[in-house]
């Protein structure tokens, strides 16, 4: 029998990694083959800018991850990120199609399908992921999917997320450039909560906020699926620019002062106020997103942190502070969710599209999960047909 390995690849604005996995017979978690991690070229925000640039970098990381897993990469996993990804609410009602008033699958999607044409500015946009958020039958809230229920009206309230066509079709290129082909697209916020993220986190409620280099993504689950998702353009990059101005001092020293938490440093008080300052416009914004919500304080299980910036000393309290969430950064170490020992929190998003590729039961059969797998492969199909 052949071996199952999957490889799944992120492609971030300062660095593309690559996670390949096996699953290995009567074990759990999937064997990690190889993690790697190249800097990345061609990218602004998480756009690619530059095709070639970010081909030259995508084909260095599965270069190194074929030399340490000991495979040749045909297919991959690829995470979408960056500052056109978004997500929106549709909703729709219908009256239900049989006689005998049964939910049919059919009535479903064409529900959905209703709610995706309700969605403001769409030109040039495409949808990534349906995923419901709810059902009514006849006016009342139904828990799960109404198939096999009867009623007469059906409506549904359902979260779309959206990418700009021309970033999708840039990053789906540059990575095809390399010669690999595109097994699924999933948003890069979906992917790293498989990892970052417990059953009973996303089910009471939370906010997963990966603070990258140029951007900062937030996913916010509830009941066990997202319930909307937002890219800023604000990360750690730029604080590291603040202080590089506000203290003088060369890039490679700026990043090592925001880092470092040296107290011993003569411009401490100043470094502190600076940092402090830019992640405060940072949670202002993831703020005003919980506000637009309303989720504002009302997020049980809190915010978690991962990417670059979690590492920044003293971001947990302000993040308490700010958001009036409790708050904690991801610790990239093995437990009993049967997720491994990763060696930082860059390899979320990557691992997590393994986890996602090998499915089954390596990912919770949630409901998010299933929408994601229902709507795969429909828009890989509609750019092939546009390419020449």
């Amino acid at each position: 029998m052949g071996r199952t390995i999957v490889t799944g690849l992120d492609v971030g604005t300062a660095s593309v990694r690559i996670a390949v996995c096996e699953i290995v017979a009567g074990a759990r978690p999937p064997k990690v083959l190889a993690l790697v991690r190249v800097e990345s070229r061609g990218l602004r925000r998480g756009y690619v800018i530059n095709q070639d640039e970010t081909s030259q970098a995508v084909r260095a990381a599965l270069s190194e991850a074929e030399r340490q897993a000991q495979v040749r990469i045909k297919r991959v996993f690829l995470g979408l990120g960056g500052v056109t990804l978004e997500s929106k609410i549709g909703e729709s009602q219908i009256v239900v199609s049989r006689a005998d008033t049964e939910i049919t699958e059919n009535d479903i999607n064409r529900a959905i399908e209703l709610a995706e044409t309700s969605l403001p500015d769409m030109a040039n946009n495409r949808v990534i992921h349906t995923i419901p958020i709810h059902f009514k039958l006849d006016g009342k809230k139904i828990p799960g999917r109404p198939e096999g229920m009867r009623g007469a009206k059906l409506e549904v309230r359902a979260l779309f997320i959206v990418c700009l066509d021309q970033h999708l079709n840039s990053l789906v290129h540059a990575v095809e450039a390399t010669g690999v082909s595109i097994n699924e697209i999933v948003a890069a916020p979906i992917a790293a909560a498989f990892t970052a993220l417990s059953t009973q986190q996303k089910t009471v409620g939370c906010v997963l906020a990966n603070i990258g280099s140029q951007t900062t993504s937030i996913v916010v689950f509830e009941d066990g699926i997202p319930i909307s998702l937002q890219i800023l353009p604000i990360g750690s990059m730029d604080i590291t620019n603040d202080i590089a101005l506000g203290l003088r001092v060369p890039i490679d020293e700026a990043e090592r002062l925001k880092l470092s938490g040296d107290r011993l440093f003569t411009f401490r008080k100043k470094l502190d106020e600076i940092i402090e300052a830019r992640l405060s416009d940072m949670f202002d914004l993831i703020e005003g997103h919980l506000k637009k919500i309303g989720r504002s304080g009302l997020l049980p299980a809190g915010i978690i942190l991962t990417g670059g910036g979690g590492n920044i000393e003293n971001i947990v309290g302000l993040a308490k502070d700010e958001l009036r969430l409790p708050a904690r950064v991801f610790a990239p170490v093995g437990d009993n969710q049967n997720r491994p020992a990763l060696r930082d929190s860059h390899a979320l998003v990557a691992y997590g599209l393994c986890l996602f590729g090998l499915g089954g039961d390596y990912v919770e059969d949630s409901l998010s999960s299933q929408i994601i797998r229902r709507t795969k492969h429909t828009f890989l199909h509609w750019l092939k047909e546009l390419w020449p």
